[in-house]
């Protein structure tokens, strides 16, 4: 029975604690939330069909609260239902955009009209203070 000198302890290993991480599973869940933003992210920008459900309230007028600057065929301009001469467009849309809360227009111009005269009524709506302006567009047929 002899003690020694600290070699007694030799037959208990200590098992040695790993110091790399395991990227696996990281990667793994990375890959498969990749894999999902991809299928998801088109749904996102083009829309999705719902057949929505049927109430008895009355509809919202909508189409009164947006103000709609359209070019014609004719290349005549027209505010809301008003027709406009050029010259005329920025004053009208500073008066009536200085009565809204929200300065956001929408524009829609026929595809016959010059790209030209497009870029003019789109330069003098942005002259006239309009903060926000979307252009209505017509969706792709397939």
């Amino acid at each position: 029975m002899g003690m020694g000198g600290g070699g007694g302890d030799d037959h208990r290993r200590v098992p040695r604690v790993m110091s790399e991480i395991n990227v696996t599973p990281l990667v793994d869940v990375m890959l498969v939330l990749l894999i999902i933003f991809m299928v998801t992210a088109p749904m996102l920008t083009q829309g999705v069909d719902v057949n929505l459900p049927q109430a008895n309230a009355k509809a919202l007028h909508a189409e009164e609260e947006r103000l709609v600057v359209t070019v014609d065929a004719n290349s005549r301009i027209f505010v809301g239902k008003q027709g406009v001469e050029f010259n005329r467009l920025s004053p009208v849309l500073k008066e009536v955009v200085s009565r809204r809360v929200d300065r956001q227009v929408y524009f829609r111009a026929d595809r016959t009209v010059p790209y030209g005269f497009v870029v003019k009524v789109i330069a003098e709506v942005r002259n006239s203070g309009i903060e926000k302006l979307g252009m209505v567009t017509e969706p792709l047929e397939r």
